[in-house]
C-alpha cells in the first residue's frame, strides 16, 4: 500500500493513492492555506468512518439485512497541546432498511469495532478512546 503527497503550493498538497484516486489536502487560511482540499487530520476521521462503514454494511448484507442506506457521523476530540492528537472519536450509525434486526445492527457494529476495523483497532491502541452507538431507521 502506498501513497503519494506532492507539494502544490502554500499549505496545498494533492495526495494520489495507490489506487490511482486523487485528493486534494490543504490548510485554513490562518495556516497558510487556501482552504481547497481536506485537512489532514479530516481524512483520518474519513478513514475510520469509511473503514468501518465497508465492516457494518458487508457484515449486515452478509446477514440479509435489508439495508437501504447506512451513514457514519464521526465526531472527534483533540488534545490542546502539539501534538494535537484524537484523544475520543465517536462514530453514529444511521442504519437505514425494511425489518431490521436491531441485534444484528448492534452486533455488526461491535464486529468492525473489535475484529476487523484495522483503522479504528490501531487508533485505539495508540490510546484513542473510541465509541459507537446506532440509530434504526425505518425506510
Amino acid at each position: 500500500m502506498s501513497t503519494t503527497i506532492n507539494w502544490t503550493g502554500a499549505a496545498s498538497f494533492r495526495a494520489t493513492t495507490g489506487s490511482g484516486h486523487e485528493i486534494q489536502l490543504d490548510g485554513p487560511p490562518d495556516h497558510g492555506g487556501e482552504n481547497q482540499g481536506a485537512r489532514p487530520m479530516e481524512m483520518m476521521l474519513v478513514g475510520i468512518g469509511g473503514c468501518t462503514s465497508f465492516d457494518v454494511m458487508s457484515i449486515l448484507q452478509k446477514s440479509r439485512q435489508n439495508v437501504t442506506d447506512c451513514r457514519a457521523e464521526v465526531t472527534a476530540e483533540r488534545a490542546d497541546t502539539v501534538p494535537s492528537v484524537f484523544t475520543k472519536i465517536h462514530i453514529h450509525f444511521h442504519v437505514t432498511g425494511q425489518d431490521l434486526n436491531e441485534k444484528r445492527v448492534a452486533r455488526a457494529i461491535q464486529l468492525s469495532a473489535e475484529q476487523y476495523c484495522s483503522a479504528s483497532i490501531m487508533l485505539e491502541k495508540a490510546g484513542v478512546e473510541i465509541t459507537h452507538d446506532y440509530t434504526i431507521h425505518e425506510g
